[in-house]
């Protein structure tokens, strides 16, 4: 089969593209796929530079990553086995069933939850992985995966715009779950424009919260259209007076952070008495001050969130068969051009997600 495979932590040399990749065999509780589209997110471009490391001390957009050291690449905080398929976006159609899977999938369209967790205790977070990163995942022709971890869609959607959901609304819908976002709240939402910051304006607003935004100026009409109340620059000079001249109010009840960097110290001062700050991801910069008097004589709560509940996948599922979410594809490549297509989403001149397309396999024998 086609593949493209990491052979290496490093730039984009280390993704090699294969037309020979052997085809995997299901697991007796293992399904295979057919994968018919696979998005991007930064989980992918982090393991790929070694940016989990806590040698790097730069965003994810810089060349700190050739400061990882080999022992702590990925985000488990071990090394990563390679050669490694990436991809955690994959949605496609099952097509073989192991001898103790649901064979009723067999022929189903579905979605991967990119958590793979020990179905025995599958709320032990010590235990899990990320598929795509600790097993093989979606950036080729055929990928598989428990049963338990698949869910069959009934949508309209097409493969390409169900691949821009997984990863990032689950890891949105993680993080607003673990702040307890409701709709009283004023949520501030930091990278508004990339795909778990429009995810974030989407279910947050699914809550009923008043979302503000924080965007590049080209990007504020399509966070307006996605249900953002208030969009501001990405870093305004004065965040409270941005507030107030808008909102009314110089604070917020809850910041959802992915960008963090120099500009960390503005959210948290932003946040009310009682307030809530929930992060999963620090593009901007992984290393930021924080003044413990701000966190104890305000009573805020920090939050990180990674590893998610399964109940989120399910959710999730339900929320896009009934269309209380709808996907933001901005752009579809074949997957022979996944570097082109890793350098457009580096680059970040888009919103939404950015989705790799296999070209049609041969069926295996």
């Amino acid at each position: 089969m086609s593949a493209v495979v990491l052979h290496a932590h490093g730039g984009m040399e280390a993704l090699q593209y294969h037309t020979d990749w052997p085809v995997p065999k299901p697991g007796h509780r293992q399904v295979l796929i057919r994968v018919g589209a696979c998005g991007l997110n930064n989980t992918d471009v982090n393991t790929r530079t070694g940016w989990y490391s806590k040698a790097v001390t730069g965003g994810t957009d810089s060349n700190a990553g050739a400061a990882a050291d080999d022992a702590d690449p990925a985000w488990g905080g071990a090394p990563v086995g390679l050669p490694r398929i990436q991809g955690a976006d994959a949605v496609g159609l099952v097509v073989a069933a192991g001898a103790e899977a649901d064979p009723s999938l067999v022929g189903k369209r579905v979605m991967i939850d990119c958590w793979m967790r020990n179905w025995d205790d599958p709320l032990n977070r010590e235990t899990t992985g990320y598929f795509g990163s600790e097993i093989d995942g979606g950036f080729a022709q055929y990928t598989v995966v428990d049963h338990r971890n698949v869910a069959a869609v009934d949508s309209p959607l097409s493969d390409a715009e169900l691949a821009t959901f997984s990863c990032s609304y689950s890891t949105a819908e993680g993080m607003l779950w673990r702040a307890g976002v409701h709709a009283d709240d004023r949520v501030l939402i930091t990278g508004a424009s990339g795909g778990v910051g429009s995810a974030l304006v989407q279910l947050a607003k699914r809550r009923g919260a008043f979302v503000i935004a924080l965007a590049s100026p080209a990007k504020h009409e399509v966070l307006r259209d996605l249900g953002a109340d208030l969009v501001l620059e990405r870093a305004p000079a004065d965040l409270p007076v941005a507030l107030k001249e808008n909102t009314g109010h110089d604070k917020v009840t809850v910041v959802a952070d992915v960008v963090g960097g120099d500009y960390w110290p503005h959210l948290i001062d932003t946040l009310v008495r009682g307030g809530r700050y929930v992060t999963s991801g620090a593009i901007a910069g992984p290393i930021v001050a924080l003044d413990l008097r701000t966190l104890y004589l305000q009573d805020l709560t920090l939050h990180g969130s990674t590893v998610i509940p399964p109940q989120i996948f399910a959710d999730l599922v339900g929320y896009i068969e009934r269309g209380e979410v709808r996907p933001l594809l901005a752009a579809t490549y074949p997957l022979q051009d996944l570097k082109q297509a890793q350098t457009a989403f580096i680059e970040k001149r888009h919103v939404g997600n950015i989705v790799v397309v296999p070209e049609l396999p041969v069926e295996p024998e």
